[in-house]
């Protein structure tokens, strides 16, 4: 009994409602001494709302099970995406109840404002759905729900908790790997920025002829087809399948500088899972390299069906490290497992050109052997503030300063194309759309 009756009061929520009322009776108790005249008034009122009070109580607990409640959540939550959840709530009181619902989101979210509210019908069930976006891959873990019933009375709430516990793994981008899968399927690329790239000549394979799509090139209309079949028919060729494309990740601390919540090594993963489903697509082969003071993870490049899930499990586990590249291991990893001519994009970071002079001579080793594509990132909060208008003597030495580091950047450019290393450099947010563009203007133009 003692239990039970422990249990009523820890699920049991005063409303303002109910100090209102209460409030009100005691200004009336207050008045009586001053005007005789209201009599009892006061003593009626306080025990109508004691017996509303009960009647409420009596409506919310009459039953052990009023209302029911899950979580809708995916198997895996995909990192710097908006990701979509659902609680599912379901009422069984025979009474219209207004509900408050708080899930026990995990800490790394650091958001306290899960709190929804909606009012059921008597056996009405509804799914109110709601975004998370994560900024770090790794383990979640979600707690309880935790729902608060309100009857039409509204004096009281009871509150039911939920066992809704469970661990999701947050993965490297997969939402924006299908995304660009769609789009590469049906031949949307443009859509989203990326840009058509100029073919150079006809030197490839002719595969079928097929009905005319808007975007395709008027040159390789076949008239004799087209004058069969009564509509416009076109040529289609095929780019040379097999190739092998291996990004490079570094694990540096280069890489562990944040933009908008986003680690720069979460951001090269991101582009290296879409960079390696675009190339599969393409049937070209995709591989992995991961590298910091020692070697991380190695994957051969393949095209097998299930290739792009070992990548996905890699690239999920992988963390930043402290000290610097060792390049020189770089170079004989690449050497031992990179047997034929490939397209190695090395994502990392510059910040000055002696950082790049340190790596310089085994980038121009590794060109020699292979086409190499040097992915760095532009400093979007220095090039904000060397946009900003000076307006006093220390605003002009920060400007200057800031306009000194994004100059440094364009050098770097220049100075790896002196060797015939291509590079971008682009924002952390357009990083996918521009290495996606690069790797297919090198396909168009045959450079492997």
């Amino acid at each position: 009994m003692k239990n039970i009756i422990s249990l009523f009061y820890r699920n049991l929520f005063l409303t303002n409602r109910l100090f209102i009322g209460l409030a009100g009776c005691v200004v009336l108790f207050i008045l009586s001494f001053f005007f005789p005249w209201l009599g009892v008034i006061p003593v009626l009122i306080f025990w109508v709302l004691i017996a509303i009070f009960t009647i409420d109580v009596m409506m919310l607990y009459k039953t052990s099970k009023g209302v029911f409640a899950k979580r809708h959540a995916p198997e895996r939550l995909s990192n710097s995406d908006d990701n979509e959840l659902g609680i599912y709530i379901e009422n069984w009181y025979p009474f219209n109840v207004s509900v408050g619902i708080i899930d026990e989101i995990p800490f790394q979210f650091q958001k306290r404002d899960i709190w929804f509210k909606t009012v059921l019908k008597p056996r009405e069930h509804k799914l109110i759905n709601y975004l998370l976006r994560p900024t770090r891959r790794g383990e979640y873990e979600f707690g309880n729900i935790r729902v608060y019933v309100q009857s039409p009375l509204g004096l009281i709430r009871r509150r039911y908790n939920f066992e809704q516990t469970e661990i999701l793994p947050v993965y490297p981008s997969f939402l924006q790997m299908r995304k660009y899968e769609l789009m590469a399927i049906s031949n949307r690329l443009t859509d989203i920025g990326i840009k058509k790239i100029r073919r150079i000549g006809h030197s490839m394979e002719f595969e079928q002829v097929k009905n005319y799509i808007p975007g395709d090139d008027y040159r390789t209309i076949n008239w004799k087809a087209t004058a069969r079949q009564g509509s416009l028919m076109v040529n289609s060729y095929i780019d040379e399948k097999s190739q092998q494309v291996y990004c490079i990740i570094d694990k540096s601390r280069v890489m562990k500088m944040p933009f908008e919540g986003l680690s720069l090594l979460d951001y090269a993963i991101n582009a290296s899972l879409v960079l390696s489903n675009v190339a599969l697509l393409k049937e070209d082969k995709a591989g992995l390299i991961t590298i910091s003071e020692k070697l991380g993870s190695v994957v051969p490049a393949d095209r097998r069906p299930a290739h792009m899930n070992k990548i996905l499990e890699v690239l999920y586990k992988e963390k930043t490290r402290y000290l610097e590249t060792n390049m020189e291991l770089l170079y004989s990893t690449v050497r031992k497992v990179v047997k034929q001519r490939s397209l190695l994009v090395f994502f990392t970071n510059y910040e000055s050109m002696n950082g790049l002079q340190r790596q310089l001579p085994y980038l121009k080793r590794l060109a020699k052997y292979h086409l190499l594509l040097v992915v760095f990132f532009e400093n979007t909060e220095l090039k904000k503030l060397s946009e900003q208008p000076a307006t006093d003597v220390e605003g002009i030495y920060i400007k200057t300063i800031a306009e000194k580091f994004a100059y440094d950047k364009k050098l770097i450019v220049k100075e790896l194309a002196k060797y015939g290393i291509q590079s971008i450099l682009t924002s952390p947010q357009s990083l996918t759309v521009n290495t996606i563009n690069r790797y297919l203007e090198i396909k168009a133009k045959q450079k492997i």
